[in-house]
């Protein structure tokens, strides 16, 4: 038995760092332009709506096709098309870093966000095969933090490339991860397969239509207004098309996302929380970063590194958060994180002033990164053990779907507020704007705690021979070790 155990221990930590390294690239893209925006206009040229879409490109290509990607990797191989995605995802970021003109950024980094939903859903299933079930929690609490922290700290690494080396540099970050990935992948992962049927084409054409829809008439709302009659064209189509999909789904034989799953409370509940938690968080970082280097007059640098007792918390918190989640349930851990990120908030919108310290900040920052560090890694732990071992693949699709939407909801929505409430025109302008945003922002992120307090906390076995499961699945912690 220790000859087996060895090998098995040494295959869990070489997916752990694979899919959390994955992670990470994919996770930081989503905010690390922000910072560089001013950098890339200058070299590259091009109106304010086009630097814009530097940002939503990756998001949008990303949210359409997580689902999409999932699926492909359930029947195609999850290993074979992670390589695919990794692949995709390292041409595409040395694309942008070779952008000889503002449009060819723009297609690259929608590349990108290619890549990315390929790669990154199938992040978590290949780590739940490769991890044993009773080490599961950790795992899932270091992969959280480093993805946890990749998000939060884009604008500092961002911002600290382009004031010391170039823009080109966040880019060209991922050229060697990405090369240093694909042999290791394809000699340390084992390949695995998801249930056995064909490829939903129609049920993959409605989502990716859907998603694609809605989430463009988010990220162009706050420029066009919402009364545009493309903005509305588009949330209407993209509303009906997923209607259609759920009405689709219901009724196919083998969908993509079986609407039984959203039977379950805990898989219908860690959804909606991670979606709204995504919103006030997303929205938040994108308003405080301009913050503290518009008004308060800090370097991109130096605002990163006054946000890092936020930004750098989940490298500190989250493994202890998935020890507790192995522990006492993922639930109380999940909805304790939520409400303190809420309140964290909360108290930023009460201080918040043209010219306020960074120690009135301080407990603000300290007190929103604990709660998001707690929410990640039991989030994952929930998403992951609340349907069944073969649809794992398309729930974390699905879920990592419900963030990203969430976050261009959240800089849709806070920005709007933003506009329509103040502006740039100077800093107390800003900052009334800004408060009533983190004021909505706190808003969602305490619903989303009450989503995860409607995740149920009794767990139910699956019935053997039941191929479609009991309307709450079970974990898949309980069925290993029960």
């Amino acid at each position: 038995m220790s000859q087996q155990a060895s090998p098995s221990r040494g295959r869990a930590a070489w997916a752990l760092v694979i899919t959390s390294v994955a992670g990470f690239m994919a996770a930081l893209d989503n905010l690390v332009v922000t910072t560089a925006l001013p950098s890339i206009r200058e070299d590259l040229g091009g109106a304010l709506h086009d630097l814009e879409w530097t940002v939503s490109a990756y998001t949008l290509t990303f949210a359409v096709l997580l689902m999409s990607g999932a699926a492909l990797g359930d029947r195609f191989g999850r290993r074979r098309l992670f390589l695919v995605g990794i692949t995709v995802f390292t041409v595409a970021s040395a694309a942008a870093a070779l952008a000889p003109g503002i449009d060819s950024l723009i297609a690259a980094r929608a590349l990108q966000g290619a890549g990315a939903a390929v790669m990154m859903p199938l992040t978590l299933t290949l780590l739940t095969a490769a991890v044993p079930a009773a080490k599961r929690g950790m795992a899932y609490g270091i992969w959280g933090a480093v993805n946890g922290l990749a998000v939060a700290s884009g604008p500092l690494i961002g911002g600290s490339l382009t004031e010391h080396i170039s823009w080109q540099w966040i880019f060209w970050l991922n050229v060697p991860l990405g090369i240093a990935l694909l042999p290791l992948a394809r000699l340390r992962l084992a390949e695995s397969h998801g249930a056995g049927t064909r490829l939903d084409i129609p049920g993959t054409l409605l989502a990716s239509g859907g998603l694609f829809g809605i989430v463009y008439g988010l990220v162009r709302g706050p420029a066009d207004g919402w009364t545009d009659s493309v903005v509305l064209l588009s949330l209407f189509a993209g509303t009906s098309l997923l209607a259609g999909f759920v009405g689709y789904s219901a009724r196919a034989e083998n969908p993509m996302l079986p609407m039984r799953l959203f039977r379950s409370r805990a898989f219908s509940g860690i959804n909606a929380a991670s979606l709204l938690m995504f919103l006030g968080m997303f929205g938040s970082i994108f308003l405080l970063s301009q913050f503290m280097q518009g008004v308060l007059g800090y370097s991109p640098t130096e605002a990163g590194l006054r946000m890092l007792p936020w930004t750098g918390m989940p490298m500190l918190v989250a493994p202890v958060a998935g020890l507790l989640a192995d522990r006492i349930g993922g639930r109380p851990v999940v909805a304790t994180g939520l409400f303190l990120q809420a309140a964290g908030l909360g108290y930023l919108a009460s201080v918040v002033t043209a010219d306020v310290s960074y120690a009135a900040q301080l407990p603000g920052l300290i007190i929103s990164g604990i709660g998001m560090a707690l929410f990640f890694a039991p989030a994952s732990h929930l998403v992951m053990s609340s349907v069944q071992t073969h649809e794992q693949g398309i729930a974390s699709g699905a879920n990592n779907a419900m963030r990203e939407v969430g976050g261009a909801l959240g800089i849709a929505v806070m920005g709007s507020i933003f506009a329509a409430q103040g502006g740039y025109r100077s800093g107390q302008n800003f900052v009334d704007g800004l408060r009533p945003a983190l004021v909505t922002g706190s808003a969602a992120v305490a619903l989303a705690a009450v989503a995860a307090l409607l995740i149920p906390t009794r767990r139910h076995a699956t019935r053997p021979g039941d191929p479609a499961g009991p309307a709450e699945p079970a974990p898949v912690l309980d069925r290993v070790a029960g």
